[in-house]
């Protein structure tokens, strides 16, 4: 289907506001598809009858220029955009180098390198209209050859980057012809054949192979930053190369100790006003100790999170206000499940059978956040289906290894990351919970470099998940066959079906009927142990105005000041 260049309202949205008067669908759910579908806020709200958020007192105070925000978080090495695996390496680059879409603290998606954008009524075309009069830091123009040209290094199998997980409805899977070791048929993901088209200088039309309704989405996420069309011809290091359209430049870099962002004079910015003259990132290692000690001496303005632990310590220092977001964010114990003994479903499902999800929220978590369900889609995602909750059950389990031949007992080993703590300590709650049914679990607890340098080929290993707005994000970037970041090796052509059926379908009343069968397959293949949804917490000092906590914990510096 083709689309003219006269943006246009796609014709289901007046159907879903329709159904949001009636009470059908949530005023939230309705703004996020609105926005997804490339209806303005005003728009969007003006339908349903709301008027916009008039904003707090804080938003009447004139803002003042100037100043150094000083913010507590990793400084990890940064290298190509396109495969960045951590969300601090995300936050230092997005104010030099920026997202077509960013997820604002509503939790919805918003233009932003692109002006706006609109589907095809089937949702396999999509075109997105890009803001004119950007300027790139080396004084080009920025357009639509950057984007392209961004797209195809991300969807390039030799560039490895997450990215062909989220634009899959962009990709093809070929057989190489080659055979791996055990003989199996080597295949290679890569992008379809006239997925992208240039309809001008400004004007990119995207052309997929299945429906996508996250695709703006995905697009926000912290791998998804667009970078100069000749970045990479000299090597994809953006430290070596940091050339952007944000508002910030990198002017000092080193690992493990600082970053410093200093705001560009040479061009007006696109996004209007920027107040801070800069910020600076201070790495105070992984001891949160040494974070929260830095916060009463006066050395940070913020973080990029409180640990659970001392959420109570930090409320009781004056001057300071503790922000919480209610997330997506979780911790997953997966199995590798083509690697023995993990291969055997029942001895992931006696595994899983061991656990009280309530109790392991208790623990870990202090109560904060909800109890997982083994099915990595959120009571917070508006496609969320909420199954039977999953019951411990020591006789289940110990009959399901008896029958997998383990009734003897069985040892297993995980991996985990050092800190934060929350990590490990679900580690050995776990293995508190699998001993009654004789299952020896050894926790192997390492440096979060070690762990994240082996956490896609561990054969059982504890791995934390950053929010997706969506539950078919997630699905699709974690558990898809083949996909970079499926850590489990899962695949099942039947889910994979599924999740495509899923991704075609703009109301959420709608997409949760797939969504329950999609819950049951993953908690019925028993492929991890999922140990919270989790709350997230930032500190910041009173004096920071305009910062929220996001829910993937992405800094959105650009309208922050101190007063």
């Amino acid at each position: 289907m083709s689309l003219d260049h006269k943006t246009r309202t796609h014709p289901a949205v007046r159907d879903l506001a329709e159904k949001t008067r009636r009470g059908e669908i949530g005023r939230r759910d309705f703004l996020r598809t609105a926005a997804l579908l490339g209806v303005s806020a005003a728009t969007a709200h003006s339908m349903i009858g709301i008027a916009l958020n008039p904003g707090d007192a804080m938003a009447a105070e004139t803002p003042k220029f100037g100043g150094n925000l000083r913010v507590s978080m990793n400084v990890m090495e940064i290298t190509d955009p396109a495969i960045f695996d951590w969300s601090q390496k995300g936050n230092l680059a997005r104010h030099v180098i920026e997202p077509l879409v960013q997820v604002d603290k509503d939790n919805i998606a918003r233009p932003y390198l692109a002006e706006k954008w609109e589907a095809s009524d089937d949702l396999k075309t999509w075109t997105f209209h890009l803001r004119k009069g950007v300027k790139w830091s080396n004084g080009d123009d920025f357009g639509a050859d950057d984007v392209i040209a961004t797209f195809r290094r991300w969807l390039d199998p030799k560039t490895g980057s997450s990215n062909i997980g989220r634009f899959a409805s962009m990709t093809t899977t070929v057989d190489t012809g080659k055979k791996d070791k055990d003989g199996k048929p080597v295949k290679q993901t890569s992008m379809t054949e006239g997925a992208l088209e240039k309809i001008d200088d400004h004007t990119v039309r995207f052309h997929l192979n299945t429906a996508d309704l996250a695709l703006p989405e995905s697009m926000a996420d912290y791998p998804a930053l667009i970078t100069h069309r000749n970045f990479g011809k000299d090597g994809a290091n953006f430290i070596k190369n940091p050339v952007g359209t944000g508002p910030f430049e990198l002017a000092e870099f080193k690992v493990g100790e600082r970053a410093v962002l200093k705001k560009r004079k040479d061009v007006k910015y696109w996004g209007g006003d920027v107040y801070l003259d800069q910020i600076t990132y201070i790495d105070h290692g992984d001891d949160p100790a040494a974070q929260l000690a830095a916060f009463a001496s006066g050395q940070v303005d913020t973080n990029y999170e409180s640990s659970v632990e001392q959420v109570p310590a930090y409320k009781a220092l004056p001057g300071i206000d503790v922000l919480e977001a209610v997330t997506a964010q979780t911790g997953v114990a997966r199995f590798k499940v083509n690697e023995k003994p993990f291969d055997n479903v029942k001895v992931r499902q006696a595994i899983q059978a061991c656990i009280d999800h309530d109790r392991l929220l208790k623990i870990v978590y202090s109560g904060y956040g909800a109890p997982a369900e083994d099915h990595h889609v959120a009571p917070i995602h508006p496609e969320y289906f909420k199954l039977p909750k999953p019951k411990q059950d020591y006789a289940k389990a110990k009959k399901l290894l008896a029958e997998a031949g383990h009734g003897d007992g069985l040892k297993i080993r995980i991996d985990c990351v050092a800190n934060p703590t929350w990590e490990q300590n679900a580690c050995k709650a776990i293995a508190e919970m699998l001993r009654p049914a004789g299952i020896t679990l050894e926790i192997n607890i390492m440096p979060g470099g070690t762990y994240w340098d082996r956490w896609t080929t561990t054969p059982f290993g504890f791995t934390a998940w950053t929010h997706r707005p969506l539950g078919v994000q997630v699905l699709n970037l974690a558990y898809r066959s083949g996909v970079p970041w499926n850590e489990t090796s899962y695949s099942n052509p039947e889910f994979d079906k599924l999740l495509d059926q899923a991704g075609t379908k703009l109301d959420p009343n709608e997409r949760r009927k797939d969504m329950e069968k999609l819950e049951k397959i993953l908690q019925d293949d028993a492929v991890f142990v999922q140990s919270l949804w989790r709350s997230v917490f930032v500190a910041k000092s009173k004096r920071v105005r305009g910062l929220y906590a996001q829910v993937a914990l992405e800094h959105h510096y650009n309208k922050v000041w101190l007063a």
